[in-house]
């Protein structure tokens, strides 16, 4: 008597998901949307110009810069303003409507070059992929400094004046530069590296802190979500002690002897890495570092990119020039 046989290979099914644009599957597969999570109409009103460059050839890796229109080459050099997007290293983009929005507000308000960089993401690109595209962004600027091939940016930008900032993973990528550039960054040279502001980064620890453990469960970025970000970008068979995702770890850095720019850490009071932005602050204060700290109490994570408009955002914006300023000589 004939009988019937199952299928031997087991329906795929999905086992991560980020935000509605990032899904990974049983199989192994990946599927990116090309529709942003933060799907926000761009305004763009003309007082700041903008373009793509293409920095890295080798990974087809873009930044996107910014400048006041009405900066010239008779007027005075502006600051260079590195802006590195959020997304636990998954997800995100210079070109999403909200990072390029609030890339406006930063070359309008800062009056500064903005550079804004984009970087492998995981899980097709683990960690530390994200943090050598982030170096090889800075590298591209001092090209540009030795060659002052690209007059849309050499007329107007002073590159004496550095500043690196990031946003959740883009403050984890910042962090890491600091750490591997040192002071003034002299391999920059003639570059000179002022300052780096870290907007609420993201770091991890395999021991969760207070406020991941008793955060709120609805908060903008939950401990599923944050977990699910460093499943997706550890490397394989690591754990959330890395020394790229935590400063502190077992086997991290010791940042005691380094010599540090200045750093500036903002961070949300509702944000559950909000403890582990202000251990980092207060642990390289201690350690004589030239660190500022600067909570915006009752505030989620990515405050002043969900609502850039905001009065909490023009107070962080109106931090973040007078610590450009005070770091400018």
């Amino acid at each position: 008597m004939a009988g019937t046989t199952g299928s031997s290979t087991a329906a795929t099914y999905e086992v991560d998901e980020c935000r509605g644009v990032l899904r990974v599957y049983s199989d192994g597969s990946i599927v990116r949307s090309s529709k942003p999570s933060f799907d926000v109409p761009v305004h763009d009103d003309g007082s700041v110009l903008w373009k793509d460059v293409l920095f890295d050839p080798a990974h087809d890796l873009r930044l996107r810069l910014y400048k006041p229109a009405s900066a010239s080459a008779s007027s005075a050099k502006l600051p260079i303003f590195y802006y590195i997007h959020g997304g636990g290293f998954c997800i995100g983009s210079r070109a999403w409507p909200n990072c390029q929005n609030y890339c406006f507000k930063l070359a309008s308000d800062l009056h500064a070059v903005v550079v804004s960089p984009d970087y492998r993401l995981a899980p097709e690109n683990r960690l530390p992929a994200a943090i050598e595209d982030g170096y090889t962004a800075v590298k591209w600027l001092q090209a540009q400094a030795l060659e002052a091939s690209d007059a849309w940016l050499a007329d107007v930008a002073d590159f004496g004046r550095v500043f690196i900032s990031g946003d959740s993973a883009g403050g984890n990528i910042a962090h890491n530069l600091a750490a591997r550039l040192g002071a003034g960054a002299p391999e920059l040279a003639p570059v000179v590296m002022r300052g780096y502001v870290l907007l609420a980064p993201f770091f991890g620890g395999t021991v969760w802190t207070k406020s991941e453990a008793e955060g709120p469960k609805d908060a903008f970025l939950n401990l599923e979500l944050i977990d699910r970000f460093w499943r997706l970008s550890v490397p394989t068979g690591d754990t959330t002690d890395h020394p790229l995702v935590n400063p502190f770890g077992p086997s991290s850095l010791d940042l005691r002897p380094l010599d540090l720019d200045p750093i500036l850490v903002v961070v949300g009071g509702a944000d559950l890495l909000k403890d582990r932005a202000e251990e980092y602050a207060t642990k390289l204060k201690a350690w004589g570092k030239k660190v500022e700290y600067v909570e915006f109490q009752g505030l989620q994570h990515g405050f002043f990119t969900i609502d850039p408009n905001s009065q909490d955002s023009k107070r962080l914006m109106l931090i973040i020039k007078r610590f450009i300023a005070d770091n400018s000589t």
